[in-house]
Order: structure tokens, then C-alpha cells, then sequence
């Protein structure tokens, strides 16, 4: 169940990057991936390498993927900008 909250809030997280230029590497697919990566990681990190059951799950383990989502769009969006990626004017 961990994992499912982890999961579910770098998707929640990834939906704020509609507000950045689409300067992402890969896009907003590539966004969208590097964001459920970061949070699976960063949760499975901070939870002391182990996923949560259903018994331990708690907000605050949906909570432990809010930095991963965030360093992934980071990560991304870095890797575009240093590629060149530029935003379109729509």
C-alpha cells in the first residue's frame, strides 16, 4: 500500500508542472516519468528501504513522495534546459 501512496502523489505532484514552460527532458510523458520514479525512490529511501503494508501506511507515508516528485521534475527539467529544450509560445 506504500508504494501505491508514493506513487499517487507523484502523480498529484506531476499535475503542477502545466505551470512551468514545457521545457522538460522527454516532455511531459518525460515528466510525468522522472516524477513517479523520484517518488518511488525517495519514499522507499526515507521509509528505511522497506515498503509499507496496509497496517503501516498512514498520510504520512502518501507524504514521503512529495520531495522525490519534486526532485524528479527538478532533474528533468534541468536535463531539458541543458539540452537545449526550448518552450514553445502556443
Amino acid at each position: 500500500m506504500g508504494l501505491l501512496a508514493w506513487v499517487t502523489m507523484g502523480i498529484a505532484i506531476w499535475h503542477f508542472a502545466i505551470f512551468l514552460p514545457d521545457r522538460f527532458y522527454g516532455g511531459i510523458v518525460g515528466s510525468f516519468v522522472f516524477a513517479l520514479i523520484g517518488s518511488i525512490v525517495f519514499g522507499f529511501l526515507l521509509s528505511g528501504l522497506q515498503v509499507p503494508g496496509i497496517d503501516d501506511t498512514t498520510i504520512l507515508t502518501a507524504l514521503e513522495g512529495v520531495p522525490g516528485a519534486l526532485a524528479g521534475l527538478a532533474l528533468s527539467y534541468g536535463l531539458g534546459v541543458r539540452r537545449g529544450n526550448v518552450a514553445l509560445d502556443l
